[in-house]
């Protein structure tokens, strides 16, 4: 499976507007799009919950990092465990750095060649912002983005996505609504029988967790 490359034009627009996001609100939950710290951290919880239980400590690729506020709550939950932040944009990675000084269990990178394979790969929110993209065009992008987190990914990834049955009046043009079934059958398909969906958390998306 090949990894994405940081030219790809509709990861290149997503940058940007990542990067109006991060000028208009700082390195915020808005920052990144999100509408509190609290809905952030609930997300973090879903994500994590790719990791076994009592195993060993090991390492967590957050895939589309923003300004690392994974890294924060990885480290006060998981403290043994080792983080790697990747983003497309150059300045989430300088926000990131400049909140998070440099650590051995700790690096931030701009760069997808420099970015590691890890135990899991995580990727919160890279799926839902799809401005004027065609829906199909979309569809396909994130299609490769999983091939992507599965080749960076030892034992499993995990990703969150809206979810196609949020209240038809609440899902605007710009943002991507996805099947759950139909992308819990792809990735059970594709990656792995060892697949779940978490649709059970009150915000109007899903996690899956695949474990491979």
């Amino acid at each position: 499976m090949n990894r994405m490359v940081n030219s790809n034009p509709i990861v290149e627009r997503v940058a940007e507007y990542y990067e109006g996001r991060l000028r208009e609100h700082g390195a915020t939950p808005a920052g990144v799009d999100w509408n509190s710290e609290a809905s952030q951290y609930l997300r973090f919880e879903q994500l994590l919950r790719i990791m076994v239980p009592g195993e060993p400590p090991g390492t967590v690729n957050d895939f589309g990092c923003g300004y690392g506020a994974l890294a924060d709550y990885l480290a006060a939950h998981h403290p043994d465990w080792t983080y790697h932040g990747f983003d497309v944009s150059p300045a989430m990675i300088d926000a990131a750095r400049q909140l998070h000084p440099p650590h051995e269990r700790r690096t931030f990178t701009a760069e997808m060649a420099r970015a590691p394979k890890a135990t899991y790969t995580v990727a919160s929110g890279i799926f839902n912002v799809k401005l004027d993209t065609p829906v199909e065009a979309w569809r396909a992008y994130v299609l490769a983005t999983l091939d992507t987190l599965a080749s960076m990914s030892e034992a499993g990834f995990a990703f969150n996505i809206l979810t196609g049955y949020a209240d038809p009046e609440r899902q605007r043009p710009d943002l991507y609504y996805a099947d759950p079934v139909a992308l819990f059958a792809h990735c059970r398909q594709r990656f792995s029988p060892r697949v779940a969906l978490l649709h059970d958390y009150p915000l109007y998306e899903f996690t899956m967790l695949v474990r491979m």
